[in-house]
């Protein structure tokens, strides 16, 4: 497998990192060196970490190559029609607001924790995500995507400090009772792992556009 790699910030430099130490074919494609048609040919994945307004302007690009596409780039929205151009063009797609393989359990907890008012009275959940201070959206993508999992009324408090990965937690929170559930970011390097396990996966997908969590949800509630 050869990766053509776009970005080598923050993130990107990780996943830089893993294909070096583990002999990864692959190119980096940056500000020196832009993606063309020509020069994406011979690779068999695409991954980026690229912010979510530069990676736009490469979209269309990248559908042309036909190259399966892995992307974490966030603070953006996906064209309502396109699963379907990615389908036309007979590829696939995978994207996440979060490559962290951890935060798949993470949700499978948040789908128990939204059922607590079955059997709880005066239940009522605030979360708080935090990042480093140049991440631009507020609240996160991940938050966004804990809120949505929850499906019930959720106060968001966002902060940005120094250099802070990425901390989730939410709070469920009754009268007599507090549960708090917390996801903590240690090394950017969990969002390359996940990356890399996308890349390996995407060829066993059906043509399409495809959500990373439903990915290894499926592998995770395989036999169950």
């Amino acid at each position: 497998m050869k990766i053509a790699l776009l970005g080598k910030g923050k993130t990107g430099g990780r996943v830089l990192e893993l294909l070096v130490q583990n002999n990864i074919p692959h190119t980096v494609f940056d500000s020196e060196n832009h993606p063309t048609l020509e020069n994406l040919k011979g690779h068999d994945v695409v991954i980026s970490f690229l912010s979510g307004n530069i990676f736009k302007e490469y979209m269309t690009l990248l559908l042309d190559s036909k190259i399966p596409v892995v992307t974490g780039s966030t603070g953006m929205q996906w064209p309502a029609d396109f699963d379907k151009k990615v389908k036309e063009k007979n590829t696939k797609w995978i994207y996440a607001t979060n490559f962290s393989l951890g935060m798949n359990l993470v949700h499978q907890m948040i789908l128990i924790m939204k059922e607590a008012d079955s059997i709880i009275n005066n239940v009522q959940y605030n979360m708080l995500e935090v990042h480093h201070t140049k991440k631009l959206d507020a609240p996160s993508g991940t938050a966004l995507s804990w809120k949505n999992w929850l499906d019930r009324e959720v106060f968001i408090k966002s902060e940005r400090i120094g250099d802070v990965i990425g901390i989730h937690e939410l709070r469920l929170k009754t009268p007599v009772e507090e549960i708090t559930l917390k996801h903590e970011a240690l090394d950017r390097k969990i969002f390359a792992e996940g990356a890399m396990y996308a890349a390996n996966k995407i060829t066993t997908l059906p043509p399409g556009l495809h959500l990373f969590q439903d990915v290894v949800q499926k592998e995770l509630l395989k036999g169950r």
